[in-house]
């Protein structure tokens, strides 16, 4: 599955949505990386995803991972309360820059 992406100011706005578990998130890192490799600064909407496990999680992180390496801006943006949980019993809400809607970010 291909996620729509926006422009918001300077970032790509990769909007991910439903259930990001083992089977989808190869989707999601292979979006993401396509982006970072294209130098674009990114935000990840997630305020539409119901459920993410660890291999989601793991696209994230490594999307991070790589745009810092790359120097390039990477956050996620409105998420969702169950995607929050995850990212919180992981530790990662304070890992990522987290804004709460596009009218945060800057």
């Amino acid at each position: 599955m291909k996620y729509p992406v926006a422009q918001h100011l300077n970032y790509s706005v990769i909007s991910l949505s439903g259930e990001i578990d083992l089977n989808e998130s190869p989707n999601v890192r292979k979006q993401i990386l396509a982006y970072i490799k294209k130098n674009s600064n990114l935000l990840i909407d997630l305020s539409l995803v119901e459920y993410i496990d660890s291999s989601g999680v793991a696209s994230l992180v490594e999307g991070l991972q790589t745009a810092r390496s790359k120097k390039i801006n990477f956050a996620l943006v409105g998420v969702s309360d169950s995607a929050m949980q995850v990212l919180q019993l992981a530790r990662l809400d304070s890992v990522f820059t987290i804004y709460d809607s596009l009218d945060e970010v800057e």
